[in-house]
């Protein structure tokens, strides 16, 4: 049985959230490759380097300069954006008809689906969220998506089925398709060997750490305005870049130590470390801050209004603290420490083994 994973490369949480998936099909007997951009391959050479990988066409995505420009920038590149999904469409009939895959596994790739393949389809956001401004027009972005999705055989949302799990209303809209199961929280971290290890016996000798994600130029202007304040505050830090295709490196600047990227054991390491951790706050950040027990402090992306109905949902509950990338200084970086909050352990119940058995019987 010959699976092909292909996830968008619109941040680093597709890649890191496919992991999972592709661990438990290999489990279950099946052949894997995986269709991936240059920016993902160095993470999937690191975790998989025995996978064959193909070469995915990239969407391209790069943030407005102001985050309220995000919408007008995806009505101004929706030709573009159309054309790539059109490519990527023809891009898996061919791979299927050329290599004999029998399952696709798209992460929010809207064209990555086939005919003459089982083609499942993984995403949070059967909802996708709106500025307020214009949320009246949510019900079409609801109606667009849904029709996407009803291209492939299955649908897969890697959330708890009851609501509102951890995506809230994003997860969990009366208007999905029959053909949604639910995954369970998604976490490259869930089966690490030595998890408990790490879980139980760590000591918070850090004050922050600071993970960088995203596109650009909202993931530099993330870490230069964290340098700036790191710097500043009182106890140890330590910055994570996200960096897994560059040189790894790693140096010190005054009381942060910093890293251009961490293997998986020894991320999940310096998270247990830390008292808390800053981040943007994307749904496969939270899945595994979640599974490592954190309390985190989330920064949205501007522009990215999903993670920002996702931080003040968990700020709601009192799982994490939100602050807007525009109200990001010392003051309310210290005034947000001084809270409680940390995000709850997901469930034990495994609903991805089933899941994966079923797809391949169904094959």
């Amino acid at each position: 049985m010959k699976v092909l994973v292909a996830p968008l490369d619109w941040g680093l949480g597709h890649a890191t959230r496919c992991v999972p998936v592709i661990k438990e099909f290999l489990r279950q007997g099946a052949q894997v490759e995986l269709a991936v951009t240059e920016s993902y391959a160095p993470l999937y050479n690191e975790i998989f380097p025995e996978l064959k990988k193909h070469v995915a066409p990239s969407y391209g995505i790069v943030y407005p300069k102001h985050g309220f420009n995000m919408g007008l920038w995806l009505l101004k590149n929706s030709v573009h954006l159309n054309r790539v999904v059109e490519y990527e469409h023809h891009y898996a009939e061919e791979m299927v008809r050329r290599h004999g895959f029998d399952i696709l596994f798209s992460d929010n790739r809207f064209g990555f689906y086939s005919a003459k393949a089982l083609s499942i389809y993984m995403t949070h956001q059967c909802r996708i969220a709106f500025p307020a401004l214009f949320s009246k027009f949510e019900g079409i972005g609801v109606h667009w998506h849904r029709k996407k999705m009803e291209n492939f055989d299955q649908v897969w949302i890697p959330d708890l089925e009851d609501a509102p799990g951890y995506a809230g209303a994003m997860s969990h809209v009366k208007s999905c398709p029959e053909n949604v199961r639910y995954a369970g929280p998604l976490s490259r971290f869930t089966e690490l060997d030595n998890l408990p290890e790490i879980m139980d016996a760590t000591s918070k000798d850090l004050n922050v750490v600071a993970v960088i994600s995203g596109v650009e130029p909202a993931r530099s202007a993330f870490e230069r305005r964290l340098r700036e304040l790191l710097s500043e505050l009182p106890g140890n830090h330590v910055m994570i870049l996200g960096k897994p295709g560059a040189e790894r490196k790693t140096w010190t600047e005054g009381n942060v130590q910093f890293f251009s990227h961490l293997e998986t054991p020894e991320f999940a390491r310096t998270v247990r470390r830390a008292r808390w951790i800053i981040s943007r706050g994307g749904y496969s950040t939270i899945m595994d801050m979640a599974v490592l027990g954190a309390s985190c402090i989330f920064v949205p992306t501007p522009g990215q209004y999903e993670q920002v109905v996702l931080a003040k949902s968990l700020s709601r509950a009192g799982y994490a603290v939100e602050i807007p990338a525009a109200k990001l200084n010392l003051e309310t970086l210290q005034t947000a420490m001084e809270t409680q909050a940390r995000l709850p352990k997901p469930p034990s119940q495994n609903l991805l083994t089933p899941l994966v058995q079923e797809a391949l019987k169904q094959v």
